[in-house]
């Protein structure tokens, strides 16, 4: 179960990030990096490191652009060795990821929506539909692409949606995750860790609940423990 839970390095230095890495030693194996540190000095050293020491890569670029621009940025994703690369949830988008993977062992994921979105949001942006109809939607888009899998909020029922789109095997990786008592901050469709597994999540995504907390393994522990809990019920 610890293998499931991916932490985001959303921290603004490089060096910071490799404490936490450190900090969560024996404990956390997956790590996502995303834009928090796409830029930073010394981000290509730590890719290195990080999959040298046989951490898992979880590379959240949320690729949106023409189709030879995203095929090219996949396919350099899968030299690095990471093991996820999320894309935009758009056909055309998809298609051009699973292109530049290629034969390697890199998932595509597609981000269905944000789970800082709700439908009032998803409204504004000019979509008629709902967040559930967007997901599903999408969903069966990124399954008929062939990707791997999608992010979705553990409130949009991972199970139900494998099912809805006839797609069993669909990896769900949930970002929005909360233990209870936590800030959601902004994350308007949240669960917490035993809810998202319960549904049917297959990795979830934590930041800050643990690289804010004063004992990142401790949190991140406790997290493990509440994931298999519910696991075994």
């Amino acid at each position: 179960m610890a293998d499931r839970l991916i932490v985001a390095l959303d921290v603004p230095t490089i060096a910071a990030a490799r404490s936490l890495v450190d900090q969560l030693a024996g404990t956390v194996t997956f790590f996502k990096v995303g834009l928090w540190l796409a830029f930073a000095e010394g981000i290509d050293a730590l890719l290195g490191d990080l999959v040298r020491s046989g951490k898992q890569i979880f590379l959240d670029t949320k690729m949106y652009d023409i189709g030879q621009t995203v095929e090219q940025g996949v396919a350099r994703a899968a030299d690095r060795g990471v093991s996820f690369v999320t894309v935009h949830g758009d056909e055309a988008i998809m298609q051009a990821a699973m292109r530049g993977r290629g034969t390697s062992h890199l998932k595509i994921l597609a981000v269905s929506v944000l789970t800082s979105l709700d439908d009032a949001a998803v409204h504004a942006m000019g979509y008629r539909l709902s967040v559930a109809e967007l997901v599903r939607q999408r969903t069966a888009m990124a399954e008929a692409c062939g990707c791997d899998g999608i992010i979705a909020s553990p409130h949009d029922q991972p199970d139900d949606i494998r099912q809805a789109v006839g797609a069993p095997s669909l990896l769900v990786v949930t970002p929005g995750v909360r233990p209870a008592g936590s800030p959601t901050d902004d994350h308007r469709r949240s669960a917490t860790p035993g809810q998202a597994i319960a549904a049917g999540a297959d990795y979830l995504v934590v930041g800050r609940p643990i690289i804010a907390h004063p004992d990142p393994a401790g949190a991140a522990q406790r997290i493990i423990a509440e994931m298999q809990a519910a696991a075994a019920d």
